[in-house]
């Protein structure tokens, strides 16, 4: 109740003084099964819901090197071929560790996923699963990330 308070006033304070919107970078990881593709879905560590592999720029990496190493850290995509230009963006509030709520603009990449290991940095962290792209898009809370997905 208390972090949906202060995203709401966050909301109204950002319409009152536009805030510069920090970047991120997105992997949508998808596979095809039998004709159709499957979408990889993670949860997030804080409240668990489902949501794409994403984090902040690497120092010394493209956008799309960046997002298949946060695939790697948050979902365990070792194998993949990754579309080097992002096929779109979808924004959100970020709640960072030290209370503060920022606007966020994360450019998504499109990654063909041909192995996961089982073992990665943040397995104990999150869950993964795959799911159809029109059922990833009720599942993930960001409206221009659920278009996204039912594009696919």
């Amino acid at each position: 109740m208390i972090h949906t308070l202060k995203r709401a006033w966050a909301d109204i304070f950002h319409q009152a003084e536009p805030v510069e919107k920090r970047e991120q970078v997105a992997a949508l990881c998808y596979k095809m099964v039998d004709g159709a593709k499957k979408v990889l879905l993670i949860t997030s560590r804080d409240t668990g819901r489902w949501i794409v592999p994403k984090g902040w720029p690497i120092k010394g990496k493209n956008g799309a090197e960046a997002a298949l190493q946060e695939a790697w850290e948050e979902a365990g995509v070792k194998k993949a071929d990754i579309i080097e230009e992002p096929m779109g963006h979808f924004g959100y509030i970020k709640g960072l560790n030290n209370g503060e709520d920022v606007p966020v603009e994360a450019e998504v990449y499109l990654v063909h996923v041909r192995g996961l290991k089982e073992d990665y940095p943040e397995v104990d962290q999150r869950e993964r699963a795959w799911f159809s792209p029109t059922d990833a898009a009720k599942l993930v809370r960001e409206p221009d990330l659920k278009e996204i997905l039912r594009s696919l």
